[in-house]
């Protein structure tokens, strides 16, 4: 008799029920949105705090360089030594004090000049002093040479290549980055997907052992019957709990904004700055245009399907490994021995995602690997938006499918012994033997 409904249910039900599992699923949410409020919060405190920046120019070179912003104000002192200007610069609290000293040549002065402050100064701050520094005296320095100013800046010429495939389909620069984006979100969702899950299949089966429920529940369901019941059982588990993340998450995030009057968009980062100012002195229109052909050119369809079909595959070639490790282990120090050959070909995939296929989304490294079924589901997910012919994805495909029928088989002969096995560390030569029973 096929008992796999029943053990897929049971599995369901007892992880929904459990206490954890619903306290966890409602705190989880309540946490990370009271996370990001606290940031937001904290950010927009630390928004309403203005700097004041004292500036002592012996050099006589920066006249209008400096212009007050909204959270930062610079007071020009003159006519006074160093000395006198770090003490003043105390008596103003003021953030710190700009010391440019005086030399006969504009390259001297630029390394003659210091910044003194109490506390070690905000790295954004120093980048945007040194940025307004560089642009004054490099005008100051082509002025001295004789190059007019007016007549260079309309010399200048911007290169814009147009991409274009033989087919005559255009494509953009920002093409690989809205697909390394997609490509990169869905293998990383896959990844700790496969990481939290698999350890709560794991845990699962090794609570069963040690309470020797187990034993009840062998004498009437084959051990693969019950592997493949637990597996799928915890995985709809998971995916209800993701989904209720995603559903209290956007509800809490927006009943936050409205009743604490917090805007979430107000976080900031310290490189917020300088990307504004990049944004600002670029095409922004152009940009926009460009990101949004980009999302069009790619294959959403081949994209959505593929993610489901690796996303299922690959988790579940993962999940039969981590059920026979919980079957072989009393507990989860045991584990340890054990966890480092699944680990490693996941970081693996991750590690070739970012750093080959990006770079070479069809190369020898990309390609070879998005066949391997232990690196293929990450791997392949992300070189799909860099155009992979569908007899490619479906070959991956098969090869994963077939590879996790293998694993079952195997992972089932290692449940089928070490479900019963109590009191001891298994050694990777006793699980061999088990698999040769």
């Amino acid at each position: 008799m096929n008992h796999l409904p029943l053990i897929i249910k049971r599995e369901y039900l007892t992880k929904v029920r459990n206490k954890s599992f619903i306290v966890m699923t409602i705190l989880s949410p309540l946490i990370f949105v009271a996370l990001i409020a606290l940031i937001s919060y904290l950010t927009q405190l630390n928004k309403d705090k203005v700097r004041v920046i004292a500036i002592l120019d012996h050099a006589g070179v920066i006249k209008n360089t400096f212009e007050n912003t909204e959270n930062t104000t610079y007071t020009v002192l003159s006519n006074m030594s160093l000395q006198d200007g770090k003490m003043v610069s105390k008596e103003m609290d003021a953030y710190g004090l700009l010391f440019i000293n005086d030399a006969q040549g504009i390259s001297d002065i630029s390394e003659r000049i210091k910044f003194f402050s109490d506390e070690s100064p905000s790295l954004n701050l120093i980048n945007t002093i040194e940025n307004k520094l560089d642009k004054t005296l490099t005008e100051l320095n082509l002025k001295k040479r004789g190059i007019n100013l007016e007549t260079l800046e309309n010399s200048k010429i911007s290169v814009t290549i147009e991409q274009e495939s033989f087919d005559g389909e255009k494509t953009s620069k920002i093409d690989s980055v809205v697909k390394l984006i997609f490509g990169g979100a869905s293998g990383y969702l896959l990844f700790m997907f496969i990481i939290i899950y698999g350890n709560m299949i794991m845990r699962s089966v090794i609570e069963e052992k040690t309470s020797r429920i187990i034993e009840i529940i062998i004498s009437s369901v084959k051990p693969l019957q019950l592997m493949l019941g637990k597996i799928i059982g915890t995985s709809l588990a998971g995916i209800t709990q993701f989904a209720i993340w995603l559903v209290f998450g956007g509800i809490l995030i927006s009943v936050t904004s409205l009743i604490f009057g917090i805007d979430l968009s107000q976080i900031e980062s310290p490189q917020k700055d300088m990307v504004n100012q990049v944004v600002s002195e670029s095409e922004l229109a152009v940009q926009v245009e460009n990101f949004m052909t980009a999302f069009y050119h790619l294959p959403l369809l081949n994209l959505v399907i593929a993610f489901i079909l690796f996303f299922i595959a690959g988790y579940l070639l993962y999940s039969s490994l981590y059920a026979a490790i919980g079957a072989a282990v009393d507990n989860e120090t045991d584990t340890q021995q054990f966890m480092l050959p699944i680990i490693m070909p996941l970081m693996l995939a991750v590690y070739i995602g970012f750093f080959t296929v990006i770079e070479d989304p069809h190369g020898m490294v990309s390609t070879v690997f998005s066949f391997i079924p232990f690196t293929s589901p990450i791997v392949m997910l992300m070189r799909i938006p860099f155009g992979v012919p569908i007899w490619h994805q479906i070959v991956s495909l098969l090869i994963l499918l077939g590879t996790f029928m293998l694993i079952v088989w195997f992972a089932a002969k290692i449940y089928r012994v070490g479900i019963l096995m109590y009191g001891k560390k298994p050694s990777y030569k006793e699980i061999i033997k088990w698999i040769k029973y």
